[in-house]
């Protein structure tokens, strides 16, 4: 219980910093990343590899993959999944041989308990706009979101106490929806259509990720091998 009050008060304080507004200009944007982790178990310890995918925004092509495993410390708590991944994140991330502009998370950004996902956590400690992207609802508050229409681009915004906190948004006719939030240092309509013009026909994830995942199970394989 006290880990959880010394997390619970980070996030708080960090809370009031949260800036959503664009700190950039669109037409800047050149590279874009996709950050995922990937778990397993050895010899009754814990690791994970995080995978980062560098691409070029407007041709989509791979410019940079960064892998690097490591053992886990920090023990799972619900609400607090920032605390556990972001000291991994950091040390992949320290790798980049290339600039990036805006990173994009397999997971939540103010889409979260006190508005404190991954992706708005590691905004702090990363120092670039970022944006939340989950496959699947986490439900705050017992907020539920209401489907989108059947089409590319449509999306239904997801208000917990009359605020805003993100997207259902669906990526191609007849998939379900993503989970679209804010980072940090973004707003949510450039968020959206960022996230949209990184989709690509046959998936419902944005590229960036999409690859992100790919590569994680790649290597959890090859490393658990």
């Amino acid at each position: 219980m006290e880990l959880e009050e010394e997390y619970n008060h980070i996030q708080e304080s960090l809370r009031s910093k949260i800036d959503l507004t664009d700190h950039f200009l669109k037409q800047n944007i050149k590279r874009v990343s996709g950050v995922d982790l990937a778990y397993w178990a050895e010899k009754d310890k814990e690791y994970a590899v995080c995978c980062i995918v560098t691409m070029d925004y407007q041709t989509k092509e791979v410019l940079e993959i960064k892998a690097l495993p490591d053992k886990i410390e920090v023990p799972y708590l619900a609400g607090y999944l920032s605390f556990r991944e972001l000291p991994l994140i950091r040390k992949t991330f320290a790798l980049l041989e290339k600039e990036t502009d805006i990173v994009l998370f397999d997971g939540n950004g103010v889409l979260h308990y006190r508005n404190m996902g991954i992706a708005t956590h590691a905004a702090f400690y990363l120092q670039k706009p970022t944006i939340g992207v989950a496959k699947s609802y986490l439900k705050v508050d017992h907020v539920d979101f209401s489907m989108p229409e059947d089409k590319p681009g449509a999306y239904t915004d997801i208000l917990v106490n009359r605020k805003v906190y993100g997207r259902a948004l669906r990526t191609q006719k007849g998939v379900k929806p993503i989970f679209v939030s804010c980072g940090n240092f973004i707003s949510l309509d450039t968020a959206t259509e960022i996230v949209l013009s990184l989709v690509e026909e046959g998936s419902r994830q944005p590229l960036p990720t999409r690859f992100a995942d790919i590569e994680t199970k790649k290597y959890r394989k090859n490393w658990n091998g």
